[in-house]
């Protein structure tokens, strides 16, 4: 019963389309088996990772196949297509990056300013760009932590114009920025339960923001996003062990909701935070 439920469910087509208000950028998660996009172009960039199924699209001419984990970088104005290349349907996730977006990027990357990459490489297959996408539209589709957010939307454009604009790989190398990253550290440790953006990191310790992302995960070995989840894992679990509620703990440790914490919580420490709760006090009525 439940197959043929989700096999009536993947037949109805679907389309969300929102705004995410910290980036002021758009995205898209669909499904089409029937629609298909008519020739139309866009005055901004499209990143599409097309999840399930087959897609194809026409693009100055010519026709591509996109299979599953495949992905699409289409430059702004260029004219094409979309459409389902079989019976079962597609599913996808794009973005759409601004050109601000772009030269934002280019400029952290290179220190060139008002320059716009162009990706001549329609059609990708890289598991690492892939996941990257993923991982972004994921975050962006629940308005995830502002530093998570800013973090992985600007380590996506970079990696992709690095890999594939027609810039080339000019990342300028890494000094020595011990005392930054031990000052970005220190104000992740300090700020935890406060909204903290990439930007407003990497202002506290004069570099730019993404110079500040590789010099950061070069010395720590986490990107600052994943190193400030940690930080509220510790002090979520400082929390428990003084008997305070895990609704009341989220908030104040940081976290968007309850669920957020358990996610990351068990991915940390390996338990839910109600077993850690549970386990704290066993051991207490054990003692003598």
């Amino acid at each position: 019963m439940a197959a043929e439920q989700t096999a009536t469910e993947l037949k109805k087509e679907k389309r969300k389309f929102w705004h995410h208000s910290q980036l002021d950028g758009r995205l898209l998660q669909a499904y089409h088996r029937e629609y298909a996009y008519p020739r139309h172009g866009h005055d901004h960039y499209v990143i599409c990772l097309i999840e399930q199924g087959v897609q194809s699209f026409t693009h100055k001419g010519t026709k591509y196949i996109t299979p599953p984990s495949g992905l699409i970088l289409i430059n702004p104005g260029v004219i094409h297509t979309g459409e389902s290349a079989s019976e079962q349907g597609f599913q996808m996730r794009c973005l759409y990056p601004t050109m601000a977006h772009m030269q934002t990027a280019v400029r952290q990357l290179t220190s060139r300013h008002k320059t716009s990459p162009f990706f001549r490489a329609v059609r990708i297959d890289d598991p690492a760009a892939m996941f990257s996408v993923r991982t972004l539209h994921r975050a962006l589709s629940h308005n995830g932590d502002p530093l998570e957010v800013e973090s992985r939307f600007l380590s996506t454009l970079t990696k992709l114009i690095n890999r594939y604009g027609e810039l080339g790989s000019v990342e300028r190398p890494l000094g020595k920025e011990h005392t930054a990253v031990q000052q970005a550290k220190t104000y992740l440790e300090e700020s935890f339960d406060q909204p903290i953006s990439l930007s407003d990191l990497a202002e506290h310790v004069a570099l730019s923001p993404y110079y500040l992302l590789r010099v950061f995960h070069a010395e720590v070995g986490l990107p600052p996003h994943a190193y400030l989840q940690d930080v509220r894992v510790r002090r979520a679990q400082q929390l428990i062990e003084l008997g305070r509620s895990l609704a009341d703990i989220a908030l104040a440790v940081g976290f968007s909701s309850q669920s957020h914490l358990t996610r990351r919580f068990k991915q940390v420490v390996g338990l839910t935070p109600g077993h850690y709760a549970r386990q704290i006090q066993k051991n207490r009525k054990s003692l003598p």
